[in-house]
C-alpha cells in the first residue's frame, strides 16, 4: 500500500481527490496548509504528495522547496489555469509534475500511477546484477545504487532529474530532443514537452555544473535538443 498526502486548503478538493483515488490501494493523508504537510512527511512514510500552490501559512511553492531539502518524494502540484508562472517556478524548485484545476479524474489517477511507478522503481532494492557506473567529466552516476557524484561529492536529484541524467550519461554526445526526453523519461505523449524538460534541465544544471549559466557538460544544441559530453579543462 502506498501513502499519498493530499495538501489543499479547500476541503472539497481534498475530498474529491480522495474519491478519484479510492479505486486504488492507497492510504490517504490530509493537510490543509504547507506547514502541516511538512509535519506529516517528517513523521510518516509518504510515497507521493499532491500539493496545492495557493495556501495559507506556507504556500505550495515554499513547501516544495523545503521538502526538497530533505526528501525526493514525488510532488505533483495542483494549479489553477491563471497560475502558469507558478507552475514553472514549482518545477524549478523541485516539483515533478502538475495538474490543472478543474481535474480530470482519469488524468489524476494516471499521473499518480506514473509518478509512483518511477519513484518505487528508483527506490527499489538493488537487483543481483552487475552495477553499471557511467562517468562523463566529473559526473558519475551509479545506476544500481541510484547515486550521483560530481568531483566525488554526492548530489541529491529528484527522480525525474536522475532519469534525465541517466538517459544522457548512458549515451554521451548523443542529442535528444525535448520530445524524445519526455517520452523516454515521463513515458507519456510529449504534449508540452519543451517547457517541462527545459525546467528540469535547468534545475539539473544547477546541481552538476559549476556555472549553470555557462554549462561545460549538459549542453543545449539549438534547434535540436540536449546532450551530455565531457569537456577537458
Amino acid at each position: 500500500m502506498y501513502n499519498i498526502l493530499i495538501c489543499d486548503d479547500e476541503r472539497d478538493i481534498v475530498s474529491a481527490l480522495k474519491i478519484y483515488l479510492s479505486c486504488e490501494d492507497y492510504q490517504i493523508y490530509e493537510a490543509y496548509d504547507g506547514i502541516r504537510a511538512l509535519e506529516i512527511v517528517r513523521t510518516t512514510k509518504i510515497h507521493l504528495i499532491l500539493m496545492d500552490i495557493m495556501m495559507p501559512h506556507l504556500d505550495g511553492i515554499s513547501a516544495t522547496a523545503k521538502l526538497r531539502e530533505e526528501s525526493n518524494v514525488p510532488i505533483i502540484l495542483l494549479t489553477a489555469k491563471s497560475e502558469s508562472g507558478d507552475k514553472i517556478l514549482g518545477l524549478n524548485v523541485g516539483a515533478d509534475d502538475y495538474i490543472t484545476k478543474p481535474f480530470d479524474p482519469a488524468e489524476v489517477v494516471a499521473r499518480v500511477r506514473s509518478q509512483l511507478r518511477r519513484y518505487v522503481k528508483l527506490g527499489a532494492m538493488p537487483q543481483p546484477v552487475k552495477s553499471e557506473i557511467f562517468t562523463v567529466g566529473p559526473i558519475c552516476l551509479n545506476e544500481e545504487e541510484k547515486t550521483v557524484t560530481v568531483d566525488g561529492d554526492p548530489v541529491t536529484l529528484t527522480p525525474i532529474e536522475f532519469n534525465i541524467l541517466k538517459l544522457l550519461i548512458r549515451h554521451p554526445g548523443r542529442i535528444y530532443s525535448s520530445s524524445q526526453i519526455y517520452e523516454l523519461v515521463w513515458n507519456e505523449t510529449p504534449i508540452g514537452a519543451e517547457n517541462a524538460v527545459s525546467v528540469h534541465i535547468r534545475h539539473l544544471r544547477q546541481k552538476i555544473e559549476i556555472d549553470p549559466s555557462n554549462p561545460r557538460y549538459l549542453k543545449v544544441v539549438w534547434g535540436m535538443g540536449y546532450k551530455l559530453e565531457g569537456n577537458e579543462k
